[in-house]
């Protein structure tokens, strides 16, 4: 693997949020699962990867297989943050903290909580496409937009006032 090669093809298919905290979106494919898709060549061969995956091996220098599932702090299945400093977007997890992680942020009871989970397949793929086509498009220029996208609501949608 071309590691400098691959990483400036990695970053130039991000778009990073204007705000200090702000996720730092993949803009490119996205899988059925709505999760974003990234492929490395090297020896001849291609390895499929999530992006978000190979963002963590580019901040933390993890072997790409050295790491366990990681958890999206931030619930954006498109983020690539690895690490904001005090703030983390993804972090290395388990299926327990996975689950106290779902508990904490109420979104346990049939996804509920929380506009992105509770959502068949398909319309979380969608939720993550409409999400990446606007940053592409328009970069964060149309902020309310995207905020609008990134809390799962309709941007479209009339308001009261």
């Amino acid at each position: 693997m071309n590691q400098s090669k691959d990483a400036a093809r990695f970053w130039a298919k991000v778009s990073k949020g204007p705000r200090e905290n702000d996720c730092w979106l993949w803009v490119r494919a996205v899988a059925d699962d709505g999760y974003g898709r990234f492929t490395l060549n090297s020896d001849g061969r291609t390895q499929a990867i999530r992006p978000h995956r190979f963002a963590f091996h580019l901040a933390y220098g993890a072997d790409l297989d050295g790491f366990g599932p990681l958890m999206h702090h931030c619930d954006i299945p498109i983020c690539v943050r690895a690490t904001t400093g005090t703030d983390t977007h993804l972090s290395v997890g388990d299926a327990r903290t996975n689950m106290l992680d779902r508990q904490a942020k109420g979104r346990d009871t049939n996804g509920t909580g929380f506009q992105w989970r509770g959502l068949a397949r398909r319309q979380f793929a969608e939720r993550s496409r409409a999400l990446r086509d606007e940053v592409r498009a328009h970069g964060w220029e149309r902020e309310e937009r995207i905020r609008a996208l990134l809390a799962g609501a309709d941007p479209d949608a009339p308001t009261l006032f």
